[in-house]
């Protein structure tokens, strides 16, 4: 399959002229023929090497402030012609049309435009027109034609030219429409979803061209695969590649931790995506203390996370856990330095960033979409419905309790008491199950549950559980509310002093 063509015209027009000079010498210096227009033809000029102007083929100016330049037909010809089709051949040496072998072309910046909080006139002039079908013609037509359609891909483009002395085989000019059609099928996505941002059209359309291969994915027999732009949301400071299930991990741990975000000193430990331990305190050294007390066997071969700056103090305690990830907002230097003593340690520095506002999972054969759930229960929308009214400081553990519980695995039962987590019971198919286990894990590890508080994702379809609840030692309750029997649960608090509120909120996560 290797039909080589060598170079003899080429086509250049872009937006982005960073490593273009090479490309353009080495062009020159085999002799070929350079086409372009506006300021990549000024450029070119500028390196004293001969251009001719796309005007001076179309007999045609540039019109409309630039928003017209190649789209002609003596320039789609040029491109779309089959050098192996008679009719073709004729028809270019009638019309005075020229061979174009090669398309160099970088997109006007939409997605960076729009990033940068532009104005919609800015954004919509960003939208390439020519580009874009120079780019499609060039790749369909891979036959006779070479596409280069992103920067990323130049220092190959120059090898190739380079070490062939400007043949290009055919696997390779086919190559490269695949890669331009990733490119403009990419570009294409970005603009609809911003003009799709009301959702007005039911219509979902993913595009992610930063790909990573893992070592595998859930089980060492799959494949696995992350797609986005993890740099953006972390600086990685040390430590091994990260996993299928690091990434899990560490969005379960980025997820919760967004909930405490501008707290007081509050450390969490995540296993499997749930929470282990977490506690807030005055001080972060005392917040790990008291996190990793809530499971210290759980928390091994965990993923931890701090709101603020880990110190030395803290860094200190942590490096006697083996644990898988450690991310926290900055490390003192005298922290980082302890942390990378285990030299397969993860460790991450988050960034600002607001988080996707839509979660995306595959379903049978298709997928499930839906909103981010941004809702974090407030002490404000809590109705106090039993006669018992929480102090304020069991409000304080109720909060705490449900911002946790949020981030559970349903069904689920968290228990907390002074802004710790004391034990949670994840993903039970009965609620009754969830309370029991979380009942005996905290047992387990000699936590007194006299005055705990107690979060549900969902509500309480039987008395059942705030009776157990009881029997335990709860005296505060917080759940969503909703059931037809609510109140055979309210009449039970209610003769036994536990204080119940409702937020009217559900937080099943499956």
């Amino acid at each position: 399959m290797s039909n080589e063509k060598t170079i003899k015209s080429a086509l250049i027009s872009v937006f982005s002229k960073d490593g273009l000079e090479p490309i353009v010498r080495k062009l020159n210096k085999q002799g070929v023929t350079i086409y372009s227009t506006g300021g990549t033809e000024k450029f070119i000029n500028d390196l004293g090497i001969d251009v001719v102007p796309v005007e001076d083929v179309t007999s045609y100016p540039s019109i409309l402030g630039g928003r017209v330049k190649t789209l002609h037909p003596k320039v789609f010809g040029g491109i779309l012609n089959r050098q192996n089709h008679d009719g073709d051949v004729a028809e270019l040496a009638e019309y005075n049309i020229p061979q174009l072998d090669v398309v160099i072309v970088d997109l006007y910046p939409f997605e960076k435009t729009v990033a940068s909080g532009a104005s919609t006139q800015d954004i919509i002039e960003k939208i390439d027109i020519g580009g874009i079908s120079l780019i499609r013609a060039a790749a369909k037509n891979y036959s006779d034609v070479i596409c280069v359609s992103s920067v990323d891909d130049y220092a190959e483009f120059l090898e190739l030219i380079s070490e062939n002395n400007g043949s290009i085989s055919e696997e390779n000019r086919k190559r490269f429409a695949g890669k331009a059609f990733n490119v403009s099928s990419h570009y294409d996505t970005a603009i609809f979803n911003y003009f799709n941002q009301n959702n007005e059209e039911t219509v979902l359309k993913i595009s992610e061209t930063n790909g990573k291969t893992l070592r595998y994915g859930e089980n060492p027999h799959q494949k696995g695969f992350f797609f986005g732009n993890f740099d953006e949301l972390f600086t990685k400071l040390h430590g091994k590649e990260l996993s299928y299930n690091n990434l899990l991990d560490v969005d379960a741990a980025v997820n919760l931790m967004n909930e405490f975000k501008n707290d007081a000193p509050t450390f969490a430990v995540l296993k499997h995506n749930n929470a282990c331990g977490l506690a807030q305190r005055d001080t972060l050294h005392q917040a790990y203390i008291d996190a990793l007390a809530g499971d210290p066997v759980s928390a091994f071969g965990g993923v931890l996370i701090s709101n603020k700056e880990i110190d030395l103090a803290t860094a200190e305690e942590i490096h006697k856990l083996f644990c898988e990830v450690v991310i926290a907002p900055s490390f003192s230097a005298e922290a980082l330095e302890t942390l990378k003593g285990k030299k397969n340690r993860i460790l991450l520095e988050i960034h600002d960033i607001e988080m996707p506002q839509t979660n995306v999972r595959s379903c049978l054969n298709g997928v499930l979409v839906q909103d981010r759930n941004n809702i974090t229960d407030q002490a404000e929308d809590l109705k106090t419905v039993t006669t018992l009214a929480p102090t304020s400081e069991q409000v304080d553990d109720l909060i705490f309790a449900s911002k946790i519980c949020k981030h559970t695995k349903s069904n689920t039962i968290v228990l907390t008491k002074n802004k710790t987590l004391l034990a949670s019971g994840t993903g039970q198919t009965s609620r009754v199950d969830a309370l029991e286990q979380a009942i005996h894990k905290a047992q387990t590890f000699k936590f007194d549950l006299n005055g705990s508080a107690m979060a549900s994702d969902a509500f309480f379809p039987f008395p059942d559980c705030v009776e157990i609840a009881k029997n335990a030692g709860i005296t505060s309750v917080i759940q969503p509310g909703g059931s037809i029997k609510d109140q055979l649960s309210i009449d039970y608090c209610n003769s036994n002093n536990v204080a119940m509120v409702m937020t009217g909120t559900r937080h099943f996560k499956h």
